[in-house]
């Protein structure tokens, strides 16, 4: 969901420093095709939702930032466990009203997304993202994880779509990233 450079860390210590101690979330911190990919599954009829190692508060910043686009977002600070922890993910999918095998959980880094969503019966796309997933995306792992392997997000509504009416793999009925 966040571009490269976006230092969490540092932008907390320098609001910090600056009297206003909150994570906060612009539209300048998402990529760009965050909202075009999200609007186009939600117009395909799939929940649409972000589940990530977030605080409270940056929850609460993206659940107004992208109010429109989905239907749940969740922090790991509000669940307890955080990603790679399968608790995260285990979590996730008790809060979803779908089987974990109709759930597609999309994210950037095979051993904190992937791995942990898949052995949690979830269905993954691992995107091609910030400088994990470009490092990464030739290895073992990488190639062979995943249940999909995209470039970007517009590709998720397609992709469903196609897995849905029976062609790649079985079906997904929901999209999550974190």
């Amino acid at each position: 969901m966040v571009r490269p450079g976006f230092d969490a860390s540092a932008g907390r210590a320098a609001r910090a420093e600056a009297g206003a101690p909150q994570d906060t979330y612009t539209e300048a911190d998402l990529y760009a095709d965050v909202r075009p990919a999200l609007a186009a599954l939600r117009a395909d009829g799939l929940m649409v939702g972000v589940a990530d190692n977030l605080t409270a508060h940056g929850a609460d910043m993206l659940r107004g930032l992208l109010a429109e686009e989905t239907e749940l977002v969740a922090a790991s600070e509000e669940w307890g466990a955080a990603k790679p922890d399968p608790a995260f993910f285990r979590r996730l999918a008790g809060s979803l009203p779908f089987a974990p095998g109709e759930i597609l959980y999309v994210g950037d880094r095979w051993p904190y997304d992937i791995r942990p969503a898949a052995e949690a019966g979830l269905r993954t796309a691992l995107v091609r993202r910030g400088p994990w997933a470009v490092l990464d995306w030739e290895s073992e792992e990488a190639r062979t994880l995943p249940d999909f392997r995209i470039g970007g997000l517009l590709e998720l509504s397609g992709l469903i779509l196609n897995a849905n009416a029976g062609g790649a793999g079985t079906s997904a009925q929901s999209s999550t990233e974190g």
